[in-house]
């Protein structure tokens, strides 16, 4: 094995959704990683239990145990594994849930590679100091804008179905598709 290959950073790509994790594991391949994929928690436990990754992107939503169980046992099997946690269902509970679990980040689908790698750059920075009390430099989002972001999340997870979509939101069909008609709230 020549020094170079020795040299490679590890990263084991965990995905249920076998297009969008042999898409990341290519990418990965591209940029020097040497690359390990699983599809669910037996099999990610297996890799890493023979060979600790430096760093694990992990889905939240798998068949069987979930992308924070892993999270948890990869720390378990070696504490300097970074990883990050990848999901369609965005929520600050589960990214809460995720870092004290161990993650160093939390990201939302779809995430490309490079998205991922400036997440594990940003998850090694320093802490930011606070702005000060009166800057008003952060603006949480409006209600409207957290809506519209959440049906279309559930849309998206619906495969475009309304009728689904509109059942899994708790609402009638023609009422998500009056929401849908309106444009995104700025703010």
């Amino acid at each position: 094995m020549s020094s170079t290959a020795e040299q490679k950073p590890s990263i084991l790509i965990v995905d249920d959704d076998e297009v969008y994790r042999n898409r990341l594991a290519r990418a990965f391949v591209d940029r020097g990683y040497d690359v390990h994929i699983a599809h669910d928690y037996e099999t990610a436990f297996l890799i890493a239990s023979s060979d600790s990754p430096e760093f694990a992107v992990v889905d939240l939503k798998m068949p069987g145990k979930s992308g924070l169980e892993l999270v948890k046992a990869l720390r378990e099997i070696d504490p300097a594994t970074k990883t990050l946690i990848l999901t369609g269902y965005g929520s600050i509970a589960t990214a809460i849930d995720a870092v004290r679990l161990g993650a160093t980040y939390y990201l939302s689908k779809p995430a490309d590679a490079d998205d991922i790698v400036g997440a594990f750059a940003r998850g090694e920075a320093p802490p930011l100091d606070p702005p000060p009390p009166d800057s008003g430099d952060y603006r949480a989002p409006s209600l409207a804008r957290a809506e519209w972001e959440h049906i279309n999340r559930v849309l998206s997870d619906a495969g475009g179905n309304i009728s689904e979509a509109a059942r899994r939101l708790g609402i009638h069909r023609r009422s998500l598709q009056r929401k849908l008609q309106k444009y995104p709230p700025s703010k």
